[in-house]
C-alpha cells in the first residue's frame, strides 16, 4: 500500500538523556532552527496545538478562522479563552498564514510550512511564529512545536509558560516558580528526534519538490505546497475509496467547521467554497520516498477516476 506520508523510524538510546526537561538536545533544536528560518528567539514545545493555545491565551478577542480548518486549531483558540468567527479562505491549506493580527504584531500559523529564513521573509520582528513537529508534518518527530520571534520578552515569557511557570536554569534543581504555567516543555528525546529528521530535511525537501513538479507537469496543477499535494474531484469520497483499492493512500483535507454546533454556538456562517471543496478535494501522497515505478501507478490512476 502506497502511503500518504512517509515517518521515519529512529532508534532512541534513552540512557543518554541525564537532563530528560531541558538538556542540551533541547537547545541544540532551538538554536538549529531559529537560525534556519532567520529569527532571533526561539521556545520548544509539545504540540503546535498548544502554542495557539499559549499565543491566544486570555485575549478575549474574536479571530477569523478558516472553516476548511483541523479542530485542533479552532479547540486551542476557545480553550484559551477566544470567539471564534468563520471565513471562507481555503488557500491557506498547505502553507503558512497570518491566524490573528493584533495590530502592533500576528501570530503566524506554519505548522505546515519550514523553509530557510522563512521567518525574515514573512514576519515583522514582533510577530509569533510557530511549527510544528507532528510525524506527518514537513518536519516531523515524535510531536511538538516551536515557536520563534525576535520579541525577547515574548518568547521569555512562553519559555517559563511551557515549564510550569518556572524560569528555566541549566541545573535542574534551581526552580523559581514566577507564577502557575503548564507543562508543555519539549523534552530532550522528542528533540533528539526532530533533530536527526532536520539532519534529512533538505533531502527530504528536494525529493518533495521533484515530486510536486512531476504532479504539476502530469494533472496540470501549479500547487507549491510541500506537505500536501491537493486535487479537485467530483465526489472525494468515493475517489478515496477508489485509490485505495488501487494501493495508495489518499486523504481529506479538512472538513468544514463551520456547520459544527461546538463551535459556532448558534451563529449562522456562510462559507460556500469551504462546503464545495469539503466534498471535492483530495490530497495524493507527498511521500520523499516514493519510487518511480509508485509515482506513476499515482498519476495514472489519478487521471483513470478524474474525469
Amino acid at each position: 500500500m502506497i502511503s500518504l506520508f512517509n515517518i521515519n523510524d529512529h532508534i532512541i538510546d534513552t540512557s543518554k538523556y541525564t537532563h530528560l526537561l531541558h538538556g542540551e538536545n533541547v537547545e541544540n533544536l532551538e538554536n538549529t532552527l531559529k537560525k534556519y528560518v532567520g529569527a532571533k528567539y526561539a521556545c520548544s514545545i509539545n504540540s503546535a496545538t498548544n502554542a495557539i493555545f499559549l499565543s491566544f491565551l486570555n485575549k478575549s478577542v474574536t479571530v477569523n478562522v478558516p472553516s476548511i480548518i483541523p479542530p485542533v486549531v479552532l479547540n486551542a483558540i476557545a480553550t484559551s479563552g477566544n470567539r471564534i468567527n468563520f471565513v471562507d479562505n481555503i488557500e491557506w491549506v498547505g502553507n503558512s498564514y497570518t491566524l490573528h493580527d493584533f495590530g502592533d504584531y500576528k501570530i503566524v500559523d506554519s505548522a505546515q510550512k519550514l523553509e530557510k529564513n522563512q521567518f525574515k521573509k514573512e514576519c515583522n520582528p514582533q510577530d509569533l511564529m510557530f511549527f510544528s513537529f507532528y510525524p506527518t508534518k514537513p518536519l516531523g518527530g515524535s510531536d511538538g512545536g516551536l515557536i520563534v520571534s525576535d520579541d525577547k520578552e515574548k518568547i521569555r515569557w512562553l519559555k517559563e509558560a511551557v515549564l510550569n511557570g518556572m524560569s528555566y536554569s541549566k541545573n535542574n534543581w534551581e526552580r523559581k516558580i514566577n507564577f502557575a504555567g503548564y507543562k508543555m516543555y519539549l523534552n530532550s528525546m522528542q528533540a533528539d528526534i526532530v533533530m536527526k529528521n532536520f539532519n534529512l530535511f533538505e533531502e527530504k525537501s528536494s525529493a518533495l519538490r521533484r515530486l510536486v513538479a512531476r504532479y504539476n507537469n502530469e494533472l496540470g496543477y501549479e500547487n507549491t505546497s510541500m506537505h500536501l499535494y491537493r486535487i479537485e474531484v467530483p465526489n472525494n469520497e468515493k475517489f478515496i475509496s477508489q485509490m485505495r483499492d488501487k494501493g495508495i493512500v489518499c486523504g481529506k483535507h479538512y472538513d468544514a467547521m463551520h456547520k459544527n454546533s461546538t463551535y459556532t454556538r448558534g451563529t449562522l456562517f456562510k462559507c460556500p467554497r469551504s462546503e464545495k471543496v469539503e466534498k471535492t478535494t483530495v490530497s495524493l501522497p507527498m511521500n520523499e520516498n516514493l519510487t518511480t515505478v509508485e509515482v506513476e501507478h499515482i498519476i495514472k490512476s489519478t487521471k483513470e477516476l478524474m474525469w
